[in-house]
């Protein structure tokens, strides 16, 4: 047998499993699937603990499994580590939370620190937030903050020069008061004056700072906190506490099931802001809506960023209605179906056609373009085709 044959039935019998040890020898290099004479594959050592780990998590019905030994548990998850990369450590994780209910991963301080934590994982411990122990409460917290401090690092920059740049952009003026000159900008824009014989340029147009004031912008997030949403939840607060942190925005975080709750004082700390939300429960985006009226106080300068699935536990048609009302009165309303880096997300598209009409654009967004999307709302660009632009697909409104 060549070496090539050998690591494909290598290969056939790490994903087979063990009832691939009837034999081989059909032609197909499959093992499993031989013609009776009973030849089976050896797996080197290194392979048969591989094999383990496997056998636990995906046939745990034919196997001990896991169970819910937390000595168990601990044990397969330092093993999974041994002989798997990062990114199929997190998979084999969330398939062990959703197809062994092993919920007992996170229930104990000293697995809970043995877990490779991701987006995915602070959206977990959010749904369990209220039934977790104790005792396993401050690790919690603990996973929570270093996977809030890694996104805070890569993120937090991006959106802070995006945004101030784009505020620049949108408040320049042409008849600036001397004080609010940008003279860089002014340079710039009269380098076709410069005349050769006084060795200077004619400043025949001004660019200007614009007038410094304390907010030059609103920005109201309003995050649909169901289940579904969890990712979009964890981005959405860590991008609230990096807009809050602009002086020259006023940002507000506001998060609703079937109640509306206002996290705006927590932007301070992103996760006393996560632990301060409920995921999972109904949906209910009129009321949200409606709350969302009541504290838009500036229409003409508010960017409202509704994150929702649209999927509506309450009145559709009173939804809409205050959406149409939003938009009426100057509010910018943008509707992000998703704000995470997994594909297409599940929506209402009904809803999400109709919001289209209003004027409305409703798109799915990843969490390294929420800093573009952003100065680009900033400066009143048409979303849609700055969605074109970078690839995304906006829900269309429907024909009559």
């Amino acid at each position: 047998m060549t070496t090539d044959e050998k690591e494909r039935l290598r290969r056939w019998r790490l994903i087979l499993g063990k009832e691939a040890e009837r034999g081989e020898g059909n032609g197909t290099g499959k093992p499993g699937q031989g013609s009776g004479e009973g030849e089976g594959f050896d797996l080197a050592k290194s392979d048969r603990g591989m094999d383990s780990v496997l056998e636990a998590l995906y046939e745990s019905d034919r196997s001990a499994g896991l169970g819910s030994s937390s000595p168990n548990v601990a044990r397969w998850l330092g093993d999974i580590r041994t002989y798997f990369p990062s990114p199929a450590v997190r998979v084999m994780q969330q398939d062990a939370l959703q197809r062994l209910n092993l919920t007992q991963m996170l229930m104990e301080p000293e697995i809970l620190e043995t877990v490779d934590a991701d987006v995915h994982l602070v959206a977990t411990l959010l749904s369990l937030s209220k039934v977790i122990p104790e005792k396993t409460k401050d690790t919690a917290r603990h996973v929570v903050r270093k996977v809030v401090n890694e996104l805070e690092r890569k993120l937090a920059n991006p959106l802070i020069e995006a945004v101030r740049g784009s505020l620049n952009r949108a408040t320049r003026t042409q008849r600036p008061r001397f004080n609010e000159i940008n003279w860089d900008m002014t340079i710039r824009a009269n380098l076709k004056h410069y005349m050769p014989e006084k060795k200077t340029i004619i400043a025949e147009k001004l660019v200007g700072h614009g007038h410094k004031r304390s907010s030059l912008r609103d920005i109201v997030l309003c995050v649909d906190q169901s289940g579904s949403m969890a990712a979009s939840l964890v981005y959405s607060g860590i991008f609230g506490e990096v807009l809050a942190s602009i002086r020259a925005v006023s940002t507000r975080m506001i998060v609703f099931d079937t109640a509306v709750v206002d996290l705006t004082d927590d932007l301070q700390d992103p996760v006393d802001l996560l632990f301060g939300t409920q995921l999972g429960g109904g949906t209910d985006i009129n009321r949200a809506l409606a709350y969302c009226q009541q504290i838009i106080t500036r229409p003409a300068q508010t960017i409202l960023v509704l994150i929702t699935d649209l999927y509506e536990g309450g009145s559709k048609q009173e939804m809409l209605s205050r959406a149409a009302e939003l938009v009426e009165s100057g509010v910018q309303v943008i509707c992000l179906l998703a704000l995470s880096d997994k594909g297409t997300p599940s929506f209402d598209q009904g809803n999400a056609a109709h919001l289209a009409a209003l004027g409305i654009p409703s798109f799915a967004c990843t969490p390294d373009l929420f800093p573009d999307m952003m100065a680009a709302a900033i400066q009143k660009q048409d979303l849609d085709l700055w969605a074109a632009r970078n690839d995304i697909v906006t829900v269309r409104a429907q024909e009559e």
